[in-house]
């Protein structure tokens, strides 16, 4: 009999790429989104429904959760991928903003969570996958907000895989660094502060940079699908951060400060391109 998945922010990004990946290994999927996708937009190995779901609006998450146990009969894991990124100086984010990315980031996954263990506990089995970030782990330059949802996301999970554990559901962190996708152009707020420039400019160069380098989505779909799959008492599941988490574990943080003090001051270089071969120099 197929496994079921819920996956929360399945419409685009990385929610897309694991709800695709689920399905390529046989699984019922339920790909949630707030603008829900329609049948046949992906083609599936497993059965696929769509409802709509909003991790601020209990009313849908309740009658996703419902729609997808009465299609299924069954919910074996529960991703918790929706979320959005709000960048900037915190002087120049308002308080709506800052409250808003908690509700969704934080007050969301918990509201999703809280759905979803009545049927896990009476199963008396389940695996609950909450899609934090590097970022949760190691704190940059305005990301103030963005990192402190995260560090949130980490500190609930760790605590709850305890109280969990009795109930033989398992709790699991997956931990992106940069990959492709569309987070920054569609997933992402900024606030700008006239104070803290030419430091901020800085910094959002660099982010375009490693946006332009980063590698596909579907490696997080990958570290998600393991994750959700593992039976270990393993916890965290990084991919794609691992060189910047060895690095700041080994590096004194005089050194560290001074290697983020450094981007601060100046942006990335531009490599040059050749008029001759039309490639970079």
């Amino acid at each position: 009999m197929a496994k079921t998945v819920l996956i929360t922010g399945s419409s685009s990004g990385i929610g897309l790429a694991t709800a695709q990946y689920f399905a390529r290994q046989g699984w019922n999927v339920s790909a949630t989104a707030r603008n829900p996708l329609t049948e046949g937009i992906w083609s599936q190995a497993g059965s696929t429904i769509y409802p709509k779901l909003d991790v601020t609006d209990e009313s849908t998450i309740a009658s996703a959760v419902a729609a997808t146990i009465e299609r299924f009969g069954s919910l074996d894991v529960l991703v918790n991928n929706a979320g959005f990124g709000l960048f900037g100086p915190l002087e120049g984010a308002t308080a709506q903003q800052f409250e808003s990315i908690f509700r969704t980031n934080v007050f969301g996954t918990a509201a999703v969570i809280r759905h979803v263990l009545p049927h896990m506990r009476q199963a008396r089995q389940g695996t609950i996958v909450n899609v934090s970030s590097v970022a949760g782990r190691i704190a940059s330059p305005f990301l103030a907000p963005y990192n402190s949802t995260k560090y949130a996301i980490e500190g609930l999970s760790e605590s709850l895989r305890f109280e969990l554990e009795p109930h033989r559901i398992r709790v699991k962190i997956v931990e992106p660094g940069h990959f492709k996708s569309n987070f920054l152009t569609r997933s992402l707020r900024w606030s700008e502060h006239p104070a803290y420039e030419p430091h901020w400019s800085n910094m959002k160069a660099w982010i375009s940079q490693s946006t332009e380098k980063a590698k596909d989505a579907s490696i997080v779909a990958e570290a998600i699908f393991d994750a959700a799959t593992d039976e270990s008492d393993r916890l965290r599941f990084a991919v794609g951060g691992n060189a910047i988490l060895s690095l700041r574990a080994i590096l004194p943080d005089s050194l560290w400060r001074k290697m983020l003090a450094g981007g601060m001051k100046r942006k990335p270089k531009v490599r040059a391109m050749s008029k001759a071969s039309g490639t970079l120099a």
